[in-house]
């Protein structure tokens, strides 16, 4: 019985050891400290980013229409004339 008890113990000492290295090797603190951060770097940044996403998307349609209005008067059907979409692009 007190064999398999120091046996045992010397396990659990040693399962200690591994578990300390590792956590030393890995910087695991560090990693989840890190991992926090940018998450909150992310929280506190995405309404800019929504900003720019928002810009983005007004300028490619502003320039969509730009393109179609362009079309519509180079065209010679008289129907197309901006209103709707000319399918032959």
């Amino acid at each position: 019985m007190l064999d398999a008890l120091q046996t045992d113990l010397r396990r659990f000492k040693n399962f200690l050891g591994y578990a300390k290295n590792f956590i030393a090797k890995t910087n695991l603190i560090q990693a989840v400290f890190g991992g926090l951060i940018q998450s909150l770097k992310e929280a506190l940044t995405i309404k800019k980013k929504l900003k720019m996403a928002q810009y983005r998307l007004n300028y490619h349609k502003h320039q969509l229409n730009r393109m179609e209005s362009l079309i519509a008067e180079n065209n010679q059907h008289a129907f197309l004339k901006g209103k709707n979409l000319n399918e032959t692009r």
